[in-house]
């Protein structure tokens, strides 16, 4: 097979340095949607405890909510994708 008759996204002809940077990028967007929820979810529950007549109970309660749901949309939709964006099936 000739070198102008490869596929763009065929495995033999990938750069091993791509795939690399392309999984560091996909780790660190992995640990940036978790910053996010943790953030998120502390920033509410901070602010409900000492900001409003909530309390304590009330922004945990609220905190830990939030969290659930950040994790079931942020986090939770990219941790079925295989980190190697080249994979077949992706």
């Amino acid at each position: 097979m000739a070198a102008s008759d490869a596929s763009p996204h065929d495995p033999a002809i990938i750069d091993p340095a791509i795939i690399a940077h392309e999984r560091a990028y996909k780790a660190f967007n992995v640990l940036l949607r978790w910053c996010m929820v943790v953030l998120g979810a502390g920033i509410l529950t901070l602010t409900l405890w000492f900001a409003t007549p909530a309390g304590f109970l009330g922004g945990v309660t609220v905190g830990l909510l939030a969290f659930a749901v950040g994790y079931w949309v942020v986090v939770r939709h990219e941790a079925h994708q295989p980190l190697d964006v080249w994979q077949i099936g992706r």
